[in-house]
C-alpha cells in the first residue's frame, strides 16, 4: 500500500512540475511576442513616411505578420524592412495590401530617402529601447546611409554603446559622432 501511495505522490509531483514548466515557457513566449509587437508598432509609428494607423501587426512565436493597407509597393517594402530589423524577430510575413499600385514610385532618389528614413527609425528605436542609453537625448539623422548622432550622454560607456548600436544597424555605411559626454 505504501508503494502505491508513493507512486501516486511521485506521479502527481512530476505532472505538476511538468505543467508548471510548460506554463512558464508559454508565458515567456507570449511576453516576448507582446514585447516585439510593441517594438514593431513603435517603429512604424515613428516613421513619417508611413501611415501606421493603416498597418496592423500580429506576433506569434517571434514572427511578425503585417496586415492592412499602404499606398504603394515602396511603403509595403519599407514597413517590412523596418520591422525585420528589430532584435528578436525571426521572420516577417508582409501581407500589406497596396491600394494604389499605379502610384508606385520606382525613382531611385525616393527609394534612397525611404531607406535613410528606415535607418533613422531603426537606430532611434534601438536607442529608445535600450535602458542603458538615454535615447531621448540623442538626435539621429541619416543621409546616404550615413548616420549622424547628436546630443548628450552621461558617460563614455553610454557614448560607446550609442555608437555601437548605430554601427550595428543594417544598411548603415558610416556613423558620424557628434555626441558629447556630460558628467
Amino acid at each position: 500500500m505504501k508503494n502505491i501511495a508513493a507512486k501516486i505522490v511521485l506521479t502527481t509531483v512530476l505532472a505538476t512540475s511538468s505543467t508548471a514548466v510548460l506554463a512558464s515557457n508559454q508565458w515567456e513566449k507570449k511576453s516576448m511576442d507582446a514585447w516585439l509587437d510593441g517594438k514593431a508598432e513603435t517603429t512604424l509609428l515613428l516613421n513619417t513616411n508611413l501611415n501606421s494607423f493603416d498597418i496592423n501587426t500580429d506576433v506569434k512565436d517571434r514572427v511578425i505578420t503585417l496586415t492592412g493597407s499602404v499606398d504603394n509597393d515602396v511603403e509595403k517594402s519599407l514597413a517590412g524592412e523596418l520591422v525585420s530589423g528589430l532584435d528578436g524577430v525571426k521572420k516577417v510575413n508582409n501581407k500589406l495590401t497596396v491600394v494604389n499600385p499605379k502610384k508606385n514610385n520606382a525613382d531611385s532618389d525616393a527609394l534612397a530617402v525611404l531607406k535613410d528614413s528606415k535607418i533613422t527609425t531603426v537606430v532611434k528605436t534601438r536607442l529608445l529601447m535600450n535602458t542603458n542609453v538615454s535615447g531621448t537625448d540623442i538626435d539621429v539623422t541619416t543621409d546616404n546611409k550615413t548616420v549622424t548622432l547628436t546630443g548628450k550622454v552621461q558617460s563614455d560607456a553610454e557614448h560607446d554603446l550609442a555608437l555601437s548600436i548605430a554601427n550595428n544597424t543594417d544598411d548603415v555605411n558610416k556613423v558620424i559622432d557628434k555626441l558629447s559626454v556630460v558628467q
